[in-house]
């Protein structure tokens, strides 16, 4: 499995391709988040169940599936998270902002303890002095 050593970057692993039924298999990407402030820059704690933001990652529509292998700064656990995309920012967005995804986590398993997780890392953190990704 590939990974990307920028943080806050995704590395395509299999694009979608059609199973036997029709039916699209999930893109899986892997992201390894070195710092704590690239986490907190690509965190998206307004997502009801927090989810991350992918720099870099284009060709994607609204509720495609993707299957993220996350790893997180200070941490060697991976966390196999099944997320949909739920975030837009297409190249030559307003405010120079990176294009990229949003991918919003399940509402139970490696999702929910990827969101506990990040939580943590980023509790008492100061609010950045420039916004996230997303907002």
């Amino acid at each position: 499995m590939s990974e990307s050593n920028l943080p806050g970057s995704a590395a395509p692993v299999a694009n979608g391709s059609n199973h036997a039924n029709g039916a699209a298999r999930p893109v899986v990407l892997s992201l390894h988040i070195k710092e704590r402030s690239s986490l907190q820059a690509a965190y998206m704690p307004f997502l009801h169940n927090g989810g991350l933001f992918l720099a870099g990652a284009k060709g994607y529509q609204m509720g495609d599936d993707i299957y993220l292998q996350l790893t997180l700064p200070e941490d060697t656990q991976k966390y196999p998270i099944a997320g949909k995309v739920a975030w837009l920012t297409p190249a030559g967005a307003v405010n120079n902002r990176a294009q990229g995804i949003g991918i919003h986590f399940p509402a139970e398993g490696k999702g929910v303890e990827a969101r506990v997780r990040i939580e943590a890392l980023l509790a008492g953190a100061q609010q950045a002095i420039h916004p996230g990704h997303t907002l």
